[in-house]
């Protein structure tokens, strides 16, 4: 008996051995290097081993049949082999570097972008609002960057070249279709937002994304936050007018809602102006925006809405009349805007939105007057999917609607009607591509077709980026970019087609312990630009797309907020080559708006024992060109350079109540923009002139800043 136990314990045993299957291989990286430490074992069993110092590995098993392998190690893609465990011998595994969210590569050309959360951060949501000479405009901050035109007449974005049309504003992802305030010829305009509803602002200076379009040069793209950190009220007293704001938070529910009254008389009565402009009826306005946010456990609701109610009666002097030309504007502008995104299981998201907006003008002009009525909406639909972190496809569709009515009362009593209808259908579709930590791209495409031009177009878009180093990396960018013909042109009912510029763009960047520093070189083709053989397009001109142009040039941007403690600043300057032939241009010439030299030095710094932050900002242009009747050449003549120096002074008078004071072009410099010239020459044979220049050499602003928080902590010193 104890003879077959034994022989029974001996049969086991051999059978059990010749049962086991030993599992062995090496693993390596992408250049064939050893991985050491990885992790080799088979799925849902105890059974595996590590790789040793030559990345190799071996383990036995009893398990039999098809299974699973898995190679994993922190900073690399897990690895699955599948197979019959009898051939799980002598493999060769290559294990591919995993995508880091935070130190990996970004595709960075073309795009400055402001947000806390962002890591290419060139500035902050405080940098929108605590910019010296800005005035709490997030264009007056955005316009310190490089890329940008100093055009200070206007107020509006001028990219590289471009005028201010070619630059389209969205939020959340729809368009805005009048983002900037109504004002008067020569009389600076200001967005219609306030800067603290926004989490983050995206500004492209080209090449941007498949997903937008309708604009030549660049998109500005506002974000609302998403969940506000508490509740609180903010009251405003200022030199210029007053505001309140308030937030209320209701579980995963919020509401925001901001106000504010603007009215200059007062200022004008202190300190009038004295440069070619009288006011009857300074500029006023009341405005409001609010923000509904309703947050799920998959999915996001947010409805924006704005309106703006101003006017302004002023006087201009202008070289072709004796007496001052009166000018009077009423505005009335209401804006909705709603979106929701849901995030599916399985890595799909889909969000939809719309906009809608009504803009009603109401201007006198000598004895005539001009009504405008636009109404116009946006649709859209896309949806993201992330296959991996190194694959993800965002695609999309949308709908433009635009109504335009356009109606002149002349002093004879005679009425002149124009507008248009247009639907714009779109389509987009793009995906980035992570080939590892070090390179990436991004490929899309659009399709736009437009019911009143009869026109379809396509549109590339193709971004490449290198990371050689952990601080540094090279950017490429192409895309050809369409717009159609503003209102001026396409409300007389004339058969033209879309504008349309190609893009070519080199950007370097490198960010290092709060040092930043941006080169970016760049080409804009211009082609199809509209022509018409009058001054200004009227109903009796004759339109075409013979026009032509380019633009070239050299962005640069250093920051450092650590070097000097308590101190930040940051440098820009722009070299921009460009000229076009377009409009009543008689040949190719550079544009009034585009000076050849832009420079932008700001400041900030924090002085602790005084509980202030005093800020600098200097703004430097070359001459802008313009054409001189007198002369033989057309556009051949520069204004003088351009130069501001502005200050301002935050000071804590406690934690929540803050003092606020600034001064724009604090030493007066005479600044001219333009000149405007007779329209016929005086008796001996000269076109007489006058300087375009500010309405006032300086501006002067007091507020008073009060916030109502639970933690007793928050304050209005990030929306200064």
């Amino acid at each position: 008996m104890k003879n077959q136990t034994l022989v029974a314990i001996l049969l086991l045993c051999f059978n059990l051995a010749h049962s086991q299957t030993t599992v062995t291989g090496k693993v390596t990286d992408g250049k064939n290097n050893p991985i050491v430490g990885a992790n080799v074992y088979l799925e849902g069993t105890y059974d595996g081993a590590s790789t040793d110092e030559n990345g190799a590995f071996s383990f036995e098993t009893m398990e039999t049949g098809t299974q699973a392998l898995v190679v994993s190690i922190l900073s690399y893609e897990p690895h699955y082999e599948v197979g019959d465990v009898s051939y799980f011998k002598n493999l060769e595994i290559a294990l591919m570097e995993s995508i880091n969210a935070l130190s990996g590569v970004t595709l960075t050309a073309g795009t400055f972008e402001a947000g806390d959360n962002s890591k290419v951060s060139v500035l902050k949501p405080l940098d929108i609002v605590t910019t010296a000479g800005a005035a709490g405009d997030f264009v007056g901050a955005l316009q310190t960057l490089p890329g940008t035109t100093t055009v200070s007449e206007d107020g509006r974005l001028f990219v590289r070249g471009g005028s201010a049309g070619e630059t389209q504003v969205f939020i959340d992802g729809l368009r805005v279709f009048q983002p900037f305030n109504a004002t008067a010829n020569n009389i600076p305009t200001r967005g219609r937002f306030s800067p603290f509803l926004f989490k983050g602002i995206t500004f492209s200076t080209g090449g941007y994304s498949a997903e937008y379009g309708q604009a030549l040069s660049s998109v500005l793209l506002l974000n609302t936050t998403d969940v506000p950190d508490q509740e609180k009220t903010d009251i405003s007293m200022m030199s210029v007018g007053g505001g309140l704001g308030h937030t209320k938070i209701w579980g995963d529910q919020s509401l925001s809602i901001n106000t504010s009254y603007i009215n200059l008389a007062p200022y004008e009565a202190l300190i009038p102006s004295t440069q070619g402009v009288r006011w009857n009826s300074p500029y006023e306005s009341v405005s409001g925006e609010a923000v509904f946010r309703s947050k799920g456990d998959q999915s996001m609701f947010k409805l924006y809405t704005g309106f703006n109610l101003a006017s302004l009666d002023i006087e201009q002097e202008d070289i072709n009349f004796e007496e001052y030309v009166p000018f009077k504007l009423t505005n009335n502008n209401l804006y909705f805007n709603a979106s929701y995104k849901y995030y599916f299981d399985n890595d799909w998201s889909v969000t939809s939105g719309a906009s809608i907006s009504w803009d009603i003008n109401d201007v006198g002009l000598l004895d005539d007057t001009v009504e405008t009525k636009e109404t116009a909406s946006h649709l859209k639909v896309k949806a993201r999917k992330n296959f991996s972190s190194r694959l993800n496809l965002n695609l999309g569709a949308e709908l433009f609607v635009t109504d335009y009515e356009d109606t002149l009362s002349a002093q004879n009593e005679q009425t002149f009607n124009s507008g248009y209808d247009e639907r714009l259908w779109a389509g987009f579709a793009e995906t980035d591509i992570f080939l590892s930590n070090e390179f990436a791209m991004k490929l899309g495409a659009r399709g736009e077709y437009s019911t009143l031009l009869n026109d379809f177009k396509v549109s590339p878009r193709v971004s490449l980026a290198y990371k050689p180093g952990e601080y540094g990396q090279f950017s490429l960018a192409y895309g050809d970019f369409y717009q159609n013909p503003i209102s001026d042109v396409i409300k007389y009912d004339v058969m033209v087609l879309p504008e349309k510029t190609s893009h070519y763009i080199a950007n370097y960047q490198y960010l290092n312990n709060g040092k930043t520093f941006r080169a970016e070189a760049y080409y804009k083709d211009y082609d199809n630009l509209i022509k018409y053989n009058t001054q200004f397009p009227q109903f009796d001109s004759s339109f075409n797309n013979s026009g032509s142009g380019y633009a070239a040039g050299l962005d640069v941007f250093w920051r450092d907020n650590k070097s000097i403690e308590y101190l930040d600043y940051w440098i820009s300057y722009s070299y921009l080559d460009t000229e076009r032939d377009y409009q009543d241009f008689s040949q190719r010439a550079t544009p009034n708006f585009a000076p050849k030299h832009n420079f932008s030095l700001v400041t900030k710094y924090w002085v602790d024992k005084l509980r202030s932050q005093v800020g600098l900002s200097y703004s430097f242009a070359s001459g802008r060109p313009y054409n001189n009747p007198n002369s033989a050449e057309f556009m051949a003549e520069k204004t003088k350079s351009f130069n501001n120096l502005s200050f301002n002074w935050a000071y804590l008078i406690d934690q929540q109540k803050i003092l606020y004071f600034s001064v724009n072009n604090v030493l007066g410099f005479n600044n001219v923009n333009n000149y405007q010239y007779a329209n016929s020459p005086n008796v001996d044979g000269v076109f007489d002139r006058r300087a375009i220049t500010p309405a006032a050499d300086s501006f002067f602003f007091v507020g008073f800043f009060w916030t109502i928080s639970s933690d007793g902590k928050s304050n209005q010193l990030d929306n200064l």
